[in-house]
Parts: structure tokens; sequence; C-alpha cells
């Protein structure tokens, strides 16, 4: 396990954003804030549009109101978060479901909390989407086929959605060739030609529609249905240990995104707090979904296309990760 974790966190540097509360705080107690206190809770979170509603409900009070102060720390990408979680460097953390399903499947101890996002469903409208530069040659799925694609993280939730529009476009997934890049530089990139195309999310794919980027495919749709994209997590050795304290962020958690969802102009406002998204970009940002729950036949797809892609050490178990 300890070779694993390790392995899991190389190249994994969390850099912390931001901490509300008084600098005296220490880490989270195993104990909760039981006596009436306030519990510090480390978050490990990617900057992207998907986790607006935390930030919404931590300038609401959602969380403060349970006793919960949340330290938030970031990453490139959920396989960075998921061994600060594991090793107990973090309370809580943000990934996605491939992710999750991959760290499971190799013995890593996670469990969800609570759902985190969901894809639009609708093709063209996602927050997600596979884009090309302006004057691309390329038109649809199938015309990856030899090209560079930019991903976030390699062998993970966006390699299997490209895949999957390759493949139901007619094309060959095989043949493309993927490279890691953050989220925020694949604008840059794509504009100067360093790669062919880029499976972005927002705030980026904003961003490169703003430099006259066109979008040729939706991969979380062709996924599934309201793909549930990525969830917030725990150990399951902390939700052993401190079960009231999951229990409250789980709870503040669900009243953010709920509130996050029926209130899409303040979700909008909040990642300016968070992002350096310019605000002529702002408004062309496409907000995702933030159902309550997750939808497990989506997460049962995600499973079945990270094995196919040869993903897990073993198959994973759908219904031990869910909360």
């Amino acid at each position: 396990m300890r070779r694993l974790l390790v392995a899991l966190a190389a190249g994994a540097l969390l850099v912390t954003a931001s901490a509300c509360g008084s600098s005296g705080d220490s880490g989270a107690s195993d104990s909760g804030s039981s006596s009436g206190g306030t519990t510090t809770v480390k978050l490990g979170l990617i900057p992207i549009v998907d986790v607006a509603p935390v930030y919404l409900g931590q300038k609401k009070g959602f969380y403060g109101k349970r006793g919960l102060k949340l330290e938030i720390s970031t990453a490139s990408g959920g396989a960075a978060i998921v061994p600060g979680v594991a090793s107990g460097q973090f309370q809580f953390g943000f990934s996605n479901v491939t992710s999750l399903l991959i760290a499971q499947s190799s013995g890593v101890p996670v469990k969800a909390v609570s759902n985190g996002i969901a894809s639009t469903g609708v093709a063209g409208k996602d927050f997600s989407a596979i884009a090309v530069k302006k004057g691309s040659s390329i038109k649809s799925a199938k015309d990856l086929e030899g090209k560079k694609v930019a991903i976030n993280t390699l062998k993970n939730i966006n390699e299997s959605a490209v895949r999957e529009s390759v493949r139901k476009d007619g094309g060959d997934p095989d043949k493309v060739k993927f490279v890691e890049l953050a989220f925020d530089q694949m604008p840059a990139a794509l504009d100067g030609g360093q790669v062919d195309a880029a499976c972005a999310v927002e705030p980026a794919q904003a961003t490169i529609k703003s430099q006259g980027g066109q979008v040729i495919a939706s991969p979380l749709v062709d996924v599934a249905k309201d793909t549930t994209v990525a969830m917030y997590f725990t150990s399951t050795r902390y939700q052993q240990q401190s079960p009231d304290v999951v229990k409250k962020f789980k709870e503040a958690t669900a009243e953010s995104l709920a509130y996050a969802d029926a209130h899409p102009d303040e979700a909008r406002q909040i990642i300016t707090t968070y992002t350096k998204i310019p605000a002529s970009v702002l408004a062309q940002v496409t907000l995702p979904k933030w159902p309550a729950e997750p939808n497990k036949q989506s997460i049962e797809a995600l499973a079945k296309l990270g094995e196919e892609d040869g993903f897990f050490k073993k198959t994973p178990d759908v219904d031990a990760l869910l909360p």
C-alpha cells in the first residue's frame, strides 16, 4: 500500500489556495467539533468551474454553521488529490469518478461522501468539450486519428471519454496521440499549435472559444446520459474515525450543490475568486449540473470503459465506492 500511495503521489504537489478563519487553527481533529468549537478540515480541489458550489457554500456559511472551516488546497487533477486523502494529509477531496475507481480497484481505501458534478447531457452545450482552433481541418471526433489531443491526466476519465467519442464516430481511439496538459495551459497550447485538439472543461473551454476555437464533440455526453463526472470523497479510515465530521461535510456540500444549481449567476460569479478567468470570458462559461445524487448507471458506464481501456488492476466495485 505504501508503494502504491508513493506512486500515486508522484508529481502530485498540492498548493494551498485559500483558507478561511484565523491562522492559529490546526488541522482537523478526529473528534470533530462536538464541544461546540470549530473543526478545520483540509480539502483538495481542482481550480475549475466544477467546484464553484464549495466556494459558494463557504461564502454563504453553509459549512461554518455546521462548525466546519475549510482549508482548501489545489491540484491539477483528481489523480493528484487521491493519495493526499488516502494518506491523511487531507480529510476530503474532489476527484473524478475514474480516478476514484482506479484508486478503489488498486486497494486504496477511499469512499465517496457527496455528489460533485454532472454533465449537462446536451451535445455541444456541455461544460466539457473536445475543441480545435479556428480554421482546423478537424471536424469531428473521427478526425482525431493520428492527431495530438490534450487531456489533463493520461489514462483517466477524459481519455476514456475522448476514446468513446472517437469510437462512436467510427474512428479508432488507439490511433489518437494523447498529451497530458493542465486545463489552464490548453488554450495557449491549442492556439500555438502544440496540440491539434484539447479536451477542455470550463473555464478553459470558454477561453478557447474566445480565441475562435470550435467544439467538435461533447465526450462526457457520449459516455452516458447525464454522466456523473466527479464526487467529493474521504478515506475509509477518516470516515470510521470521524463520522460526525463526515456527516456535517456531506450535509453542507449537499446544501451548497443545491444552492449553486438554483443560483447559477452567483455560481458563475464565485468562479472569479479562484480562477484567473476574465470577465469577458466568464459570460461564455457553460456551467455543469450539480444534482444532489450521483447517477449510478453513468458511473457503471465509466467503470466499463475504464476496464476496456485497461485502467484498472481489477474490476472496481461501484457499490462499495458510492455514498
